[in-house]
């Protein structure tokens, strides 16, 4: 499917271009008066479920638990944050309820808030260093001095 073009010397290139840049303003200036009309709509079922959000105890916990930004987590954090769930439940909590696997999963990603990169290379050190075997000290052969010799032809 080739497709013939329009154009056929500089000028009309020229005032297709024109076309193109005024047609792609007034699809901006629509899709940002969608946008504006979609919020509008938006934001009093949004205030609705906060307000609600508020009367229920405990959901300030829900809330900070799946911020999206967090500024000291690291890698380590972020991927024990998301794989530690799916982990316990998938191995471990084969056979349990709903219930039980929700706490675990909170539980689970308020302990691996915890963890960082710097807190699993003190504990990698620490079992390495448990395994490895202790270091044998060489002990420096000391040179013994007992004077001069008895036979020795400094009398």
């Amino acid at each position: 499917m080739s497709k013939e073009s329009k154009v056929r010397n500089l000028n009309e290139l020229k005032l297709e271009i024109a076309r193109l840049k005024a047609l792609a303003g007034e699809q901006e200036r629509y899709l940002n008066d969608q946008y504006l009309l979609f919020n509008e709509r938006i934001a009093a079922p949004v205030r609705f479920m906060n307000s609600l959000a508020n009367w229920i105890p405990g959901a300030g916990v829900a809330k900070g638990l799946f911020a999206k930004s967090r500024g000291d987590e690291d890698w380590i954090s972020k991927s024990l944050r998301i794989g530690l769930p799916v982990i316990l439940n998938r191995f471990f909590l084969r056979k349990a309820g709903f219930i039980k696997r929700a706490l675990v999963t909170l539980l689970s990603q308020q302990a691996a808030g915890v963890l960082n990169k710097d807190n699993v290379s003190n504990m990698i050190n620490k079992v390495a260093d448990f395994i490895r075997p202790p270091k044998r000290r060489r002990k420096a052969h000391k040179h013994m001095d007992y004077g001069i010799p008895p036979d020795s032809e400094t009398y």
